[in-house]
């Protein structure tokens, strides 16, 4: 069906493409040299590329057969299974929205501190008490009801497009091929000494896998575009078209510098490490650009993540109340009390940005399998063998992420679920039914795995930050 005042094929990519880049590609050189030379890196790449293609191919084929659930990919888990289903991606979601807003936070700070000494590196305690103010500005913003509007996005995409083109440019004048390929494996011993992993070919690709999840998170919102779309067919490509130019754009973002400053330099980079890179390369006025850009990004994004307060039927009405504004209240002042309190807690910790985003990204994993679940579910009721396979590879891939990279942070994730489940129990009894056998199954395998999170916790197993 034919919408003629929808967006086209072009517009389409054009909003994929700005929704999905946020502040992680500002900071991947350093998370991935330190974790990878060029060789591993391009291998996870390919890897993390085809498993996340699987999750865009599964999401478009869920919004053209499931049109009906448009309450975000959390509902294909709640028709799949049930609420405890919904309760557990939506849940999931929530937290890896509020802590890639941490993730935010410390980006930000780290980049004012280029051009304000008091911020220093981002975590000192005058960047944190800004911060939280940033946070609750931004929570009663939206509180009062205000949307980004067409031209902030604008905005937003040029301060963020503009400089990583820059960068990118410049590391292709710089590249030189000898010192790109001079250790294309990363086995040479004395990487170790430098902040940097030697190692096998694997552990390397492991190391870099939540990074690269990170700056892929977003991508989701790709599949609801469909509705904005003159036809559905153009919708479907445009998501594939987007997504393709997202992976060549962070391939280059992140292997091209190899060819520009050693990895240890790379490696050693403060954050933002893209803003540092270019100083390496050209001198102050790189920084400058690409700060510029990027505390304006973040501001921007870090308001669209604050308006991502879950639809979850499964929670407890209040958390969904609307004021006379159309916000939920309660939810934001809840996320924004949760956002504080963690805040003051990376005081304590040395790499509060990677933290931060590694959290946000291991959450996440819990709401993209349940996309593959239900994918399918939905398609061995309809006997669609090949979307069943695609269903089966984005599990397989999220699973194994979840053991290859982020078992530990998952495993902190799960402790989450020990205040979510008194939550989603208060839920249970606002809709007078009574918990199924399944449900309080699943409620005692998850708590279970937050006891021995705590556990290995205290015995220094799980080093928290």
């Amino acid at each position: 069906m034919e919408n003629k005042n929808g967006i086209g094929r072009i517009g389409l990519i054009a909003l994929i493409v700005s929704s999905c880049i946020g502040t992680g590609i500002f900071g991947i050189t350093n998370a991935v040299a330190a974790a990878a030379a060029p060789g591993p890196a391009l291998l996870a790449w390919l890897f993390v590329g085809f498993g996340f293609l699987m999750l865009v191919f599964a999401l478009n084929n869920l919004s053209e057969k499931r049109p009906d659930l448009e309450a975000g990919i959390f509902s294909y888990a709640g028709a799949g299974f049930g609420p405890m289903g919904e309760f557990i991606s939506g849940w999931s979601y929530w937290l890896s929205a509020w802590l890639g807003n941490i993730a935010f936070a410390t980006m930000l700070m780290s980049a004012l501190g280029t051009f304000f000494p008091v911020f220093s590196n981002g975590q000192n305690l005058t960047s944190i008490i800004v911060a939280i103010i940033f946070c609750w500005v931004l929570t009663l913003l939206v509180n009062s009801g205000v949307e980004t509007a067409t031209f902030i996005n604008t905005i937003g995409t040029f301060f963020k497009i503009i400089p990583l083109v820059l960068f990118i440019i410049i590391s292709i004048i710089f590249f030189k091929a000898g010192m790109f390929t001079t250790d294309f494996w990363g086995h040479v011993a004395n990487n170790l000494s430098k902040g940097t992993e030697t190692g096998s070919v694997y552990t390397q690709m492991k190391g870099t896998l939540l990074t690269l999840i990170w700056v892929f998170i977003g991508v989701e919102g790709a599949s609801v575009m469909g509705h904005r779309a003159k036809n559905r067919t153009q919708a479907q490509q445009a998501t594939i078209i987007g997504f393709i130019l997202l992976l060549i754009i962070y391939v280059m973002i992140s292997i091209i510098p190899y060819g520009t400053l050693t990895r240890a330099q790379l490696a050693a980079a403060s954050q933002p490490a893209l803003g540092n890179d270019l100083k390496l390369i050209v001198g102050s006025w790189g920084a400058t650009i690409i700060n510029v850009g990027l505390i304006v990004s973040v501001i921007i994004s870090w308001l669209s993540w604050t308006m991502l307060v879950a639809e979850d039927k499964a929670m407890p009405k209040v958390w969904g109340k609307l004021n006379a504004k159309k916000a939920p209240t309660a939810s934001l002042m809840i996320t924004g009390v949760l956002q504080t309190i963690f805040l003051f807690s990376l005081l304590f910790t040395e790499q509060a940005y990677n933290f931060a985003y590694s959290l946000a990204s291991a959450a996440i994993l819990f709401s993209y399998l349940f996309v593959g679940l239900y994918q399918m579910k939905y398609s061995q009721e309809h006997q669609e063998w090949g979307q069943w396979t695609i269903g089966l590879l984005l599990v397989l891939f999220q699973i194994a992420c979840m053991f290859l990279a982020g078992w530990q942070q998952v495993l902190l994730v799960s402790i989450s679920f020990i205040p979510g489940f008194i939550i989603y129990y208060q839920g249970v009894r606002e809709n007078n039914r009574t918990m199924s056998g399944s449900e309080k199954g699943t409620m005692v395998v998850v708590l279970a795995f937050s006891l021995i999170a705590i556990f290995l916790i205290f015995n220094g197993t799980i080093a928290v930050g």
